[in-house]
């Protein structure tokens, strides 16, 4: 049976049109039902899946699960709702981005998934810098692993344009140095959304990004 019925993807459509919280209030109850619901639950599951392989992740799906209303304080879209539901699937779900884990977010155009490090501090910058110029070799077989390549392709992340002077020569070979952050992902189709084995197919993601999430941490830990 699908985590997801089709009024999931028909609910986020009908909200891109009406962004407002007349419609939202009156379709709460449809929310509820076909997306709040259902999402927590298809969490719940990833959760209890990782932590058999990882069980520093012990967090309850509430701390994963970001909330749909939008914090309209400092942007010029002032429309109140996210399109999209989403989580950080970690030890420290969305409250704590110290240990790496797993980004989903479900939308009307399919899934968007997400590992690495996105957040990176000031010293823990150096310290991932440092490791990689130190051991490339480890990096480039992390990166470079059949699993990986196969689903996520390139590394991403914004870039500095300028490097402290200790990395300026190791990255004229290994131009991920000018990294600021880290991360892998990729997209899939919405008729995903529908698939009885979504949750193997996550769950299969997470182990072909776990490597590099295991590199990141054991380096960001020390």
């Amino acid at each position: 049976m699908a985590w997801f019925e089709k009024d999931f993807i028909a609910f986020f459509l009908e909200l891109e049109a009406n962004n407002h919280r007349e419609w939202f209030h009156e379709n709460k109850e449809r929310y509820e039902k076909s997306v709040k619901e259902p999402f927590y639950d298809f969490v719940s599951e990833m959760i209890s899946r990782l932590q058999k392989d990882d069980p520093e992740i012990a967090i309850p799906a509430k701390d994963a699960i970001f909330r749909i209303y939008r914090d309209v304080r400092f942007s010029k879209n002032k429309t109140p709702y996210k399109t999209n539901t989403s989580a950080i699937i970690s030890a420290g779900g969305r409250k704590d981005f110290t240990r790496l884990g797993i980004y989903l977010e479900l939308k009307v155009s399919g899934i968007q998934f997400y590992g690495g490090a996105h957040h990176l501090e000031k010293e823990q910058l150096f310290k991932v810098r440092t490791a990689i110029m130190k051991n490339p070799a480890a990096f480039n077989k992390v990166i470079n692993a059949k699993g990986f390549k196969e689903n996520f392709g390139e590394v991403q992340g914004a870039k500095n344009k300028r490097l402290p002077k200790e990395f300026s020569q190791a990255a004229e070979t290994n131009p991920l140095l000018f990294n600021k952050n880290f991360y892998y992902g990729c997209q899939l189709d919405t008729e995903y959304l529908l698939k009885d084995n979504l949750a193997d197919i996550i769950f299969d993601l997470y182990k072909a990004g776990k490597p590099f999430n295991t590199f990141f941490n054991n380096i960001i830990a020390k």
